[in-house]
């Protein structure tokens, strides 16, 4: 057995119940690390509430996780977006190449694909970047996903990211989005900033998880 396989192994009892020793908290509601996942640090969570946007400080970690958990919009049919900022959170808006892949299937199998979408990616834009687009705000639509930003605090290289998304849309289609990129910029990014392109986030939760 490798030791890396024995290392996950021995985190389960004999009965697949993973040991308190592998947690730091009784309640998984409250984890702030994970043993075993590269150090994956709980960083800080914010909650929506008809919010115009919702925002980050950036540090040192390696690489950030954003765990989005039931956005809903405000608004119907507009995209859940994000920027960067180089100044403290004063300005959004560094420069930025990306890629927007969708896999789609409407409620009535009438439409379904999978495809790549030009009209939602960027090339060297300064505009705030689509996560999922067209997301619905009925009680049954919203979306929910995974953004991962590597080494933000670089002063040499460029910022890679990308992210996973699964979303029930405008329209009744539901739409699994892919997406990655990267911040054309050496200097370090020290905020991120997550919005609707149109109306406020009404409820959601988004977690922040840093990795040494």
């Amino acid at each position: 057995m490798g030791s890396v396989t024995r290392k996950i192994a021995n985190a389960f009892s004999t009965s697949g119940i993973i040991q308190s020793a592998n947690i730091n908290n009784a309640s998984l509601d409250n984890i702030t690390t994970i043993a075993g996942a590269g150090d994956m640090v709980f960083v800080s969570s914010a909650t929506a509430s008809s919010s115009a946007s919702i925002e980050f400080s950036l540090g040192n970690y390696k690489e950030y996780k954003f765990f989005f958990v039931n956005m809903h919009p405000q608004s119907d049919n507009y995209h859940f977006q994000f920027q960067t900022s180089t100044d403290n959170g004063s300005t959004y808006g560094v420069t930025a190449t990306t890629t927007y892949w969708q896999a789609y299937h409407r409620e009535d199998g009438g439409v379904s694909g999978l495809e790549y979408n030009g009209v939602n990616d960027g090339a060297q834009s300064t505009n705030f970047l689509n996560l999922q687009v067209q997301v619905g705000n009925g009680n049954d639509e919203g979306t929910s996903g995974i953004l991962h930003l590597f080494n933000p605090s670089s002063q040499t290289y460029v910022k890679h990211f990308m992210s996973d998304f699964s979303g029930h849309l405008y329209n009744d289609y539901n739409f699994h989005t892919f997406t990655a990129g990267y911040f054309n910029d050496t200097n370090d990014l020290t905020n991120i900033k997550f919005q609707q392109s149109s109306g406020n986030i009404d409820a959601g939760k988004i977690l922040m998880f840093g990795v040494n």
